[in-house]
């Protein structure tokens, strides 16, 4: 996505983070970087499986673990991650979240084991 930065009076081009110089037109470019992002599944001690998306598997998993990852993993204490996938945006990413979360267990885990 690449927008003009324009200065805090909103005439003059501005010259802040990411700022790349300006374009012929005069309006300054700046590059905004999207962030990754992982869908994962958690298997639970109850072996309930939970599924969700974040930018950072790793710190989310603590969250769950510790209790502050919301309320089903909270109750039935995230054991483990079990698969995880990549993807290039949150609105992809929440795609698919939603693709896996409509599937049976057993498909779940035929993704998990493949």
């Amino acid at each position: 996505m690449v927008r003009a930065a324009l200065s805090s009076n909103g005439r003059t081009p501005g010259f802040g983070p990411g700022y790349l110089g300006s374009n012929p037109s005069g309006a300054a470019l700046v590059v905004s970087v999207s962030k990754m992002y992982f869908v994962y599944i958690i298997e639970c001690v109850d072996s309930t499986l939970y599924t969700g998306i974040t930018t950072d598997v790793k710190r989310r998993f603590e969250e769950h673990k510790s209790g502050r990852g919301g309320h089903y993993t909270g109750a039935k204490k995230a054991m483990r991650v079990v698969y995880k996938e990549k993807h290039p945006n949150r609105s992809s990413a929440s795609k698919r979240e939603a693709e896996i979360k409509s599937w049976p267990r057993k498909k779940k885990l035929a993704l998990i084991n493949d």
